[in-house]
């Protein structure tokens, strides 16, 4: 699946990934391919992602939006 994340001054990832954790208004969830279509507030915390090469990344939040639809992960944070 295409994973970006952004904030309003940058791309801070943009590319392929085998999951995602992005910590939601009601809890942390995870994303994986085929996943059902959803929006949903992100509340502080980390989005931690791994790339098809099982390298894991994560990225500290203070909040922001997830957009999932068609094996694309949209992330806008702030």
């Amino acid at each position: 699946m295409t994973l970006e994340i952004i904030s309003a001054h940058e791309i801070l990832f943009k590319g392929e990934a085998e999951s995602v954790s992005l910590p939601g208004e009601l809890g942390l969830f995870m994303v994986l391919r085929n996943h059902a279509p959803l929006i949903s507030v992100l509340v502080p915390g980390k989005v931690v992602y791994r790339t098809s090469d099982e390298a894991e990344k994560t990225i500290e939040i203070k909040g922001g939006i997830a957009d999932v639809e068609n094996n694309v992960v949209s992330v806008c944070i702030y």
